[in-house]
């Protein structure tokens, strides 16, 4: 089990380069998908792995060994050894616990706040008496599409349109839970960073095709995307403070959003359909892998177990 538990720990930094690439390869709301669950396979991996360490270790300390009904600790290696690992283990999943927690409270303190500023509107659309050109959609039951009156001036009725629509899509398909989760993972594996880029980007377009969709015109959903970030941009001396888990159609790479919008070049239409869901193939193998060398070392862990028991030869 030494060996095959430290595969989750080391596959999520590879996941990064993969993931990164995934946009280019998927359409924009299945790679939002496939990039959330393979956070959630490569944490959970990853958090059982610590969790694995830990009992070889453990199992030294006599009420443990008590506690299992061990003849004698698990033989996995050096005894000093196999309770340094232990130790550390233990170490980084107390860690990982206090960060998943304070993260999670952080978000929920940050989103109760920002309802509290939304809450004396009940229409879907709150309007803010803000010279910063600013919209974002703020989820809750219900959601909210917040935009600045500077907003509103910047774009014509048409690109308006747009915009709302932009941000109701994030609230329909809910993108707050993934960003959520891919946030969240990122604080049980520092590899699973990595994802956060690209699952924005993926969130962004995948809202920018609902938009087009629904107003009917690609080209007009691009253009009030990108006058509305360069107003935003224009006027960021002056910006206020968006809440942190809001999504807002003026983040991520707008250039490269538009262009796809407009069907501008695709460096990934120009190479053979087998290359493109390479990166989907290469994140998809990480998480099985992981997963694999998970159950793997839980059951050399479960007979290791049976054998100090007494229970096997």
């Amino acid at each position: 089990m030494i060996y095959t538990v430290w595969l989750p720990l080391v596959l999520p930094f590879l996941a990064g380069p993969a993931a990164r690439r995934l946009p280019a390869s998927l359409p924009p709301r299945r790679a939002v998908l496939v990039l959330a669950l393979a956070a959630i396979g490569l944490a959970g991996a990853s958090t059982c792995a610590l969790a694995l360490l830990v009992v070889p270790g453990a199992t030294h300390v006599p009420a443990v060994a008590a506690v299992g009904h061990l003849l004698v600790p698990l033989a996995s290696g050096a005894p000093d050894a196999v309770v340094a690992v232990a130790a550390v283990a233990a170490a980084l999943l107390v860690c990982c616990t206090t960060l998943l927690v304070r993260g999670a409270g952080r978000r929920q303190r940050r989103l109760r706040r920002a309802r509290a500023l939304a809450a004396r509107s009940d229409s879907e659309l709150v309007v803010l008496a803000d010279h910063y050109p600013d919209a974002y959609a703020l989820p809750g039951r219900p959601g909210r599409i917040v935009v600045t009156t500077g907003m509103i001036r910047a774009l014509s009725a048409p690109e308006r349109e747009a915009l709302l629509a932009h941000e109701r899509a994030h609230l329909k398909d809910r993108h707050h839970l993934f960003t959520a989760v891919v946030d969240l993972a990122g604080l049980c594996h520092p590899g699973l960073r990595a994802l956060r880029e690209p699952l924005a980007y993926a969130v962004e377009r995948s809202a920018d095709e609902s938009a087009a969709a629904d107003v009917g015109d690609r080209g007009l959903t691009a253009r009030a995307i990108a006058r509305a970030a360069l107003a935003a941009r224009a006027a960021s001396a002056t910006a206020t403070t968006r809440p942190g888990p809001a999504l807002a159609a003026t983040a991520g790479p707008v250039p490269k959003r538009v262009a796809a919008l407009l069907g501008g070049p695709d460096p990934g239409r120009t190479v053979r359909p087998l290359v493109r869901r390479a990166a989907t193939l290469a994140l998809l193998s990480c998480v099985a892998l992981s997963a694999g060398a998970s159950l793997h070392a839980a059951d050399e862990l479960h007979d290791g177990i049976e054998i100090a028991q007494g229970e096997s030869p």
